[in-house]
């Protein structure tokens, strides 16, 4: 009896082992998938970033939990100005959660750009990108966008250019530049997690966007020559 025990014992471990060996392996062949098909269209540098005619610029809060403006909201906002100050891009798609009346991502991006004198002609807002993949799904079927610039942080870009590819755009991607903080491994990793999870969703599930709606073209007005003396200088951020 004991011998049965122990030979049932070993099997459900071995099974149990070679599970999780499958796992990390899926897991890592899965992210490595991701990295390699995107790593070559990610640009670190503004300047060379596009040109293409939308930015497609992904929310996140504002402010972090322990109260204080977040770093990488911050980046992406200067980023976002910059390109339109550099000729990079001529519109900006802003994309963001809006699920309740006291969260609204896109009002605090049209906010920030404002103040950094962006012109309201130049942004749209998306209230439904509620991830990213409902961000690129909408920026294709509710905006009619077919090229962009994804703006966002460098750990962020591989698995939204796996989306957009996925969906059927042709993008580029442009590396917010943003300061050193505390706690990015936290991010990093989750990332990690969130690209095993997009393959999943986009080759195993069949994933939907949560909400798309009518066709809405951007309206992309190019600035006259007085509006363009108008604009603030090009400011160069320092982020040491």
């Amino acid at each position: 009896m004991q011998a049965l025990l122990w030979k049932t014992f070993k099997f459900v471990l071995m099974t149990l082992g070679a599970v999780l060996l499958l796992a990390a392996l899926l897991f890592v062949s899965a992210n490595l998938w991701v990295l390699g098909k995107t790593h070559s269209r990610i640009e670190y540098e503004l300047p060379l970033c596009g040109p293409e005619r939308v930015g497609i610029v992904f929310g996140t809060s504002s402010w972090t939990r322990s109260g204080v403006r977040n770093p990488h909201f911050e980046a992406r906002m200067n980023a976002a100005s910059r390109l339109l100050r550099l000729g990079r891009v001529e519109h900006l798609l802003l994309s963001g959660d809006n699920r309740t009346r006291q969260y609204n991502e896109p009002i605090s991006m049209w906010r920030d750009l404002r103040r950094q004198y962006v012109r309201d002609e130049d942004m749209t807002l998306d209230y439904a990108g509620f991830s990213t993949f409902d961000t690129l799904a909408r920026a294709r079927d509710v905006f009619g966008v077919e090229q962009a610039l994804l703006v966002t942080q460098s750990w962020h870009l591989p698995r939204a250019l796996f989306i957009a590819d996925a969906l059927g755009l042709e993008v580029r991607g442009c590396s917010a530049p943003s300061r050193p903080v505390a706690g990015l491994w936290r991010l990093q990793a989750r990332e990690w997690m969130a690209r095993a999870a997009t393959v999943g969703d986009l080759y195993v599930w069949g994933r939907e966007p949560y909400f798309l709606g009518p066709l809405e073209p951007l309206q992309i007005v190019p600035p006259t020559w007085r509006q363009l003396l108008d604009l603030e200088p090009d400011l160069d951020f320092d982020f040491e």
